[in-house]
Protein backbone atom coordinates (compact mmCIF):
# COMPACT_ATOMS: atom_id res chain seq x y z
CA UNK A 1 0.00 0.00 0.00
CA UNK A 2 1.53 3.38 -1.06
CA UNK A 3 0.28 6.57 0.70
CA UNK A 4 0.28 9.87 -0.89
CA UNK A 5 2.12 13.07 0.54
CA UNK A 6 0.35 16.18 0.28
CA UNK A 7 2.60 18.65 -0.90
CA UNK A 8 2.95 21.56 2.17
CA UNK A 9 3.17 25.03 0.83
CA UNK A 10 3.83 27.40 3.13
CA UNK A 11 5.64 28.60 6.57
CA UNK A 12 5.66 26.09 9.45
CA UNK A 13 3.42 28.17 12.47
CA UNK A 14 1.70 27.18 15.69
CA UNK A 15 -1.50 30.12 14.05
CA UNK A 16 -2.40 30.33 10.57
CA UNK A 17 -4.33 32.94 11.65
CA UNK A 18 -1.39 35.14 12.52
CA UNK A 19 0.61 33.75 9.35
CA UNK A 20 -2.34 34.78 7.04
CA UNK A 21 -0.68 38.62 8.11
CA UNK A 22 1.40 40.71 6.20
CA UNK A 23 4.88 38.67 7.50
CA UNK A 24 4.33 35.11 8.00
CA UNK A 25 8.28 34.73 8.59
CA UNK A 26 7.53 36.61 12.03
CA UNK A 27 4.92 33.97 12.89
CA UNK A 28 7.71 31.33 12.06
CA UNK A 29 9.82 32.84 14.19
CA UNK A 30 7.45 32.78 16.90
CA UNK A 31 6.80 29.43 16.42
CA UNK A 32 10.76 28.89 16.42
CA UNK A 33 10.97 31.07 19.62
CA UNK A 34 8.30 28.88 21.36
CA UNK A 35 9.85 25.42 20.41
CA UNK A 36 13.34 26.81 21.59
CA UNK A 37 12.13 28.19 24.78
CA UNK A 38 10.26 24.83 26.01
CA UNK A 39 13.37 22.83 25.24
CA UNK A 40 15.82 25.37 26.90
CA UNK A 41 13.69 25.57 29.54
CA UNK A 42 13.94 22.04 29.78
CA UNK A 43 17.43 21.58 28.97
CA UNK A 44 18.24 24.17 31.78
CA UNK A 45 16.41 22.00 34.59
CA UNK A 46 17.67 18.69 33.73
CA UNK A 47 21.38 19.64 33.18
CA UNK A 48 21.32 21.52 36.81
CA UNK A 49 19.56 17.92 38.35
CA UNK A 50 22.70 16.23 36.39
CA UNK A 51 24.66 18.60 38.17
CA UNK A 52 23.31 17.71 41.29
CA UNK A 53 20.91 20.47 42.13
CA UNK A 54 17.30 19.29 41.55
CA UNK A 55 14.14 20.55 42.04
CA UNK A 56 14.99 24.39 40.04
CA UNK A 57 13.02 26.30 37.55
CA UNK A 58 14.73 27.54 34.57
CA UNK A 59 14.78 30.95 36.08
CA UNK A 60 16.07 30.02 39.27
CA UNK A 61 18.71 28.26 36.95
CA UNK A 62 19.42 31.55 35.20
CA UNK A 63 19.58 33.84 37.99
CA UNK A 64 22.18 31.42 39.38
CA UNK A 65 24.54 31.24 36.23
CA UNK A 66 23.65 35.36 36.33
CA UNK A 67 24.62 35.74 39.74
CA UNK A 68 28.05 33.72 38.80
CA UNK A 69 28.91 35.46 35.54
CA UNK A 70 32.61 37.08 35.60
CA UNK A 71 32.80 36.06 39.81
CA UNK A 72 31.50 39.72 40.76
CA UNK A 73 28.84 40.59 43.02
CA UNK A 74 25.35 41.82 41.50
CA UNK A 75 22.86 43.84 42.35
CA UNK A 76 19.08 42.14 42.27
CA UNK A 77 18.11 45.32 39.64
CA UNK A 78 21.01 44.13 37.44
CA UNK A 79 20.26 40.81 37.70
CA UNK A 80 16.36 41.90 36.34
CA UNK A 81 17.72 44.18 33.49
CA UNK A 82 20.26 41.24 32.29
CA UNK A 83 17.51 38.63 32.38
CA UNK A 84 14.73 40.98 30.56
CA UNK A 85 12.47 40.37 33.75
CA UNK A 86 10.39 43.20 34.55
CA UNK A 87 8.58 41.57 37.48
CA UNK A 88 10.83 41.85 40.02
CA UNK A 89 9.48 39.51 43.06
CA UNK A 90 10.09 36.52 40.47
CA UNK A 91 13.70 37.06 40.40
CA UNK A 92 13.59 37.94 44.27
CA UNK A 93 11.76 34.77 45.01
CA UNK A 94 14.31 32.76 42.96
CA UNK A 95 17.07 34.48 44.65
CA UNK A 96 15.27 33.60 48.47
CA UNK A 97 15.25 29.93 46.78
CA UNK A 98 18.89 29.58 46.14
CA UNK A 99 20.34 31.29 49.14
CA UNK A 100 18.33 28.81 51.22
CA UNK A 101 19.68 25.81 49.27
CA UNK A 102 23.17 27.57 49.61
CA UNK A 103 24.18 28.30 46.06
CA UNK A 104 23.63 32.38 47.22
CA UNK A 105 24.29 34.64 49.55
CA UNK A 106 23.00 37.85 49.96
CA UNK A 107 23.27 41.51 51.60
CA UNK A 108 21.95 44.56 51.45
CA UNK A 109 23.62 47.60 50.03
CA UNK A 110 22.11 50.84 50.78
CA UNK A 111 18.62 49.90 49.85
CA UNK A 112 19.65 47.20 46.77
CA UNK A 113 19.83 43.78 47.86
CA UNK A 114 23.34 42.09 46.49
CA UNK A 115 23.82 38.82 45.68
CA UNK A 116 26.83 36.63 45.41
CA UNK A 117 27.71 32.94 44.39
CA UNK A 118 28.65 30.30 46.95
CA UNK A 119 31.34 28.05 46.49
CA UNK A 120 28.54 25.68 46.03
CA UNK A 121 26.75 27.23 43.71
CA UNK A 122 30.19 28.02 41.75
CA UNK A 123 30.62 24.43 42.01
CA UNK A 124 27.48 23.48 40.93
CA UNK A 125 27.75 26.55 37.99
CA UNK A 126 30.81 24.72 36.53
CA UNK A 127 29.75 21.27 37.12
CA UNK A 128 26.71 22.26 34.59
CA UNK A 129 29.42 23.88 32.20
CA UNK A 130 31.02 20.45 31.96
CA UNK A 131 27.85 18.33 31.25
CA UNK A 132 27.14 21.03 28.49
CA UNK A 133 30.35 20.74 27.02
CA UNK A 134 29.95 16.87 26.94
CA UNK A 135 26.28 16.78 25.87
CA UNK A 136 25.34 19.78 23.94
CA UNK A 137 28.21 21.58 22.94
CA UNK A 138 29.84 18.36 21.50
CA UNK A 139 26.36 17.18 19.65
CA UNK A 140 26.34 21.00 18.04
CA UNK A 141 29.42 21.01 17.38
CA UNK A 142 29.71 18.00 15.35
CA UNK A 143 26.34 19.32 13.24
CA UNK A 144 29.46 22.08 11.76
CA UNK A 145 26.69 25.04 12.56
CA UNK A 146 28.66 28.06 11.24
CA UNK A 147 29.52 30.54 14.68
CA UNK A 148 29.51 33.53 13.09
CA UNK A 149 26.11 32.54 11.61
CA UNK A 150 25.19 31.86 15.03
CA UNK A 151 25.68 35.12 16.75
CA UNK A 152 24.12 36.76 14.09
CA UNK A 153 21.34 34.97 14.45
CA UNK A 154 21.35 35.34 18.35
CA UNK A 155 22.12 38.88 17.50
CA UNK A 156 18.90 39.77 15.54
CA UNK A 157 17.22 37.82 18.18
CA UNK A 158 18.00 40.57 20.88
CA UNK A 159 17.03 43.30 18.63
CA UNK A 160 13.64 41.49 17.62
CA UNK A 161 13.31 41.27 21.73
CA UNK A 162 13.43 44.89 21.65
CA UNK A 163 10.36 45.10 19.03
CA UNK A 164 8.43 42.81 20.94
CA UNK A 165 8.76 45.01 24.59
CA UNK A 166 8.00 48.36 22.68
CA UNK A 167 4.41 46.56 21.26
CA UNK A 168 4.40 45.06 24.81
CA UNK A 169 4.18 48.96 25.79
CA UNK A 170 2.31 50.17 23.21
CA UNK A 171 -0.47 47.57 24.07
CA UNK A 172 -0.39 48.43 27.46
CA UNK A 173 -1.38 51.82 26.47
CA UNK A 174 -4.56 50.71 24.76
Amino acid sequence: MTETVTEFNGPVVSSAHLAAGAMPALSEFEFGAIMVSHAFDRWMVRCMAAAGVPDLSPIDVLVLHTAFHRGKPKRMADICLVLNVEDTHVVSYAIKKLARLKLLTTRMQGKEKIVTTTDAGAAACQRYHEIREALLVRSIAAMGLDQPALSKIAAQMRVLSGHYDQAARAAASL
